[in-house]
């Protein structure tokens, strides 16, 4: 016997839940008012099968609310589902699982300088997924998981009707052996691939000759850990991963380590260190295919207390990045991996669902202090994503006598940087604070009926994200600028959840 870490027993405890819900076959149906869907799980005695169709149209909708967006086609979607999963032998598992989604929008994008002048863009995204896994025990203390995956991705965009065409093919396969050699050191080793096929083409300017780049990337890695119980307050685990990327030749060995003490019956402390390596992003080795992978180090330290009505978790880390990819001469053909940078901070996080009766509220806070020197910064500077400080609080309360769900949550974000070429300083402006209140309500006339209403910033406060800046300046001197704000100060959603199963005791009301 092996103490169990608390994380460990909150998932026995939500994996045991949701094996009872799925032996009632069930199927869930949605009117949404920016479209539908429908699920159906069907169940055996050793399978289950599942899938879903969801269709998604913002068009009717944005013809009630007024948008800021000069929409010539309003994002719409068709998304399909399925997953199957079936018992084999004593101990064996396998599981499928597959997804295709088709998008398409097109929109104006206007000159800052004169409005009147606009450009067209068009994007259709297909994107589709597949898996398959399967684990076995080999008998005695031997187990083996593997696992097969592909992907399709494709953007086939138009901007004032010139094409750019990009997609990319990628399949991943893992094999992870088991062994248990006591009571006291579980150890794995397995290997896994990933082979990535990507291609942008576009017309040169000014001709009909088409242009393209492309490259294959291949990652083979292979990986150890041991995992060993000092006693049943302290775990630790040390592993280490070596990995050959076949664009650059380089080999990478990365160690990791993480150690688990558990004092008392719910409180836990933890601690984990690791170096973790990924391809730059597919713009940038698409121009040079030979660029290093970026790196990260990282440093976290974790107390987490759960229970089964209350979670409080504190959280620091130092994060140490490295290689990041840079502009050589400020030139984005010119690459280079001689960016570096830092993040540190500190993140809290409380849920109580037991102290108020028919009560679930958590909340969250997170500090961030970060700089990086990569892409065209001058030095080192805050990245425009960065937000200082980021507050959120949700509210539920079930109300039994309108047979309600209320829900609220306010979310708040400092000042984000952005690079005002009006300013002397790089990236030393900040944006106005994020604010937003939301309201939700789900009205259940029946258990399996759900009737839900929610509109986002309820205050209808005007939050901006940044400015876009005219790329020459005017006869003042002065780059002019347009703010970048909401589509809409609201969003509006209604939907009525159908939940069909012999367990009368079942909804949608969770997810929502």
């Amino acid at each position: 016997f092996k103490q169990k870490t608390a994380y460990e027993i909150r998932l026995s405890l939500v994996g045991s839940e949701m094996c009872i819900r799925d032996r009632y076959n069930q199927t869930d149906i949605g009117f949404l008012s920016v479209g539908g869907d429908v699920a159906h799980t069907q169940v055996w005695d050793k399978a289950s099968a599942s899938g879903k169709v969801q269709y998604t149209n913002i068009n009717p909708y944005f013809n009630f609310i007024n948008q800021r967006v000069d929409w010539k086609t309003a994002p719409n979607s068709v998304e399909t589902s399925a997953a199957f999963r079936q018992e084999t032998g004593q101990n064996g598992l396998l599981k499928f699982y597959g997804n295709f989604n088709r998008s398409h929008l097109a929109m104006y994008n206007h000159d800052i300088v004169q409005p009147e002048l606009k450009s067209l863009i068009d994007l259709t995204n297909t994107y589709g997924y597949g898996n398959a896994t399967y684990s076995q025990s080999l008998g005695g203390t031997w187990a083996v998981r593997g696992g097969l995956s592909y992907n399709h991705n494709r953007n086939q965009v138009a901007i004032d009707q010139v094409p750019f065409d990009e997609q990319e093919n990628g399949v991943h396969g893992k094999v992870v052996l088991e062994n248990s050699f006591s009571n006291r050191v579980d150890f794995r080793v397995g290997g896994e691939t990933i082979i990535r096929d990507y291609t942008a083409s576009t017309l040169l300017a000014g001709s009909s000759a088409p242009v393209a780049l492309s490259f294959q990337e291949r990652i083979s890695a292979s990986f150890v850990e041991a995992e060993m119980y000092a006693s049943k307050y302290f775990v630790s685990k040390v592993g280490l991963r070596a990995e050959h990327n076949s664009l650059n030749g380089q080999v990478g060995v990365d160690p990791r380590l993480s150690l688990a003490f558990k004092p008392g019956k719910v409180g836990q402390y933890s601690f984990a260190y690791g170096i973790f390596r990924q391809s730059p992003a597919n713009k940038f080795l698409r121009v040079d295919p030979v660029l290093n992978p970026e790196k990260a180090e990282h440093f976290i330290l974790n107390y987490q207390v759960v229970t089964p009505n209350k979670t409080f978790r504190v959280e620091t880390y130092y994060k140490r990045y490295s290689s990041l990819v840079k502009y050589f001469n400020n030139d984005p053909s010119q690459l280079r991996n001689d960016g570096h940078g830092y993040a540190k901070g500190v993140e809290l996080f409380w849920r109580d669902n037991g102290t108020l009766r028919n009560v679930d509220y958590w909340v969250s806070y997170s500090y961030l202090d970060t700089e990086r020197d990569y892409l065209n910064f001058p030095y080192a500077a805050v990245p425009a994503f960065a937000s200082s400080h980021n507050f959120s609080l949700v509210y539920k309360h079930f109300v039994t006598a309108i047979k309600s769900q209320l829900g609220f949550t306010y979310s708040f974000a400092s000042g984000r940087p952005y690079f005002n070429p009006n300013s002397s300083g790089f990236n030393s402006d900040r944006t106005p604070t994020y604010q937003d209140l939301s309201a939700n309500i789900s009205y259940l006339p029946k258990n399996w009926l759900i009737i839900h209403f929610s509109c986002t910033n309820i205050l209808g406060r005007d939050n901006i994200f940044g400015y876009r800046y005219a790329s020459a300046p005017g006869s003042d001197g002065t780059y002019a600028r347009v703010p970048i704000r909401q589509p809409a100060n609201h969003f509006i959603f209604l939907g009525v959840f159908i939940t069909i199963s012999k367990n009368k005791s079942v909804n949608q009301l969770p997810n929502l």
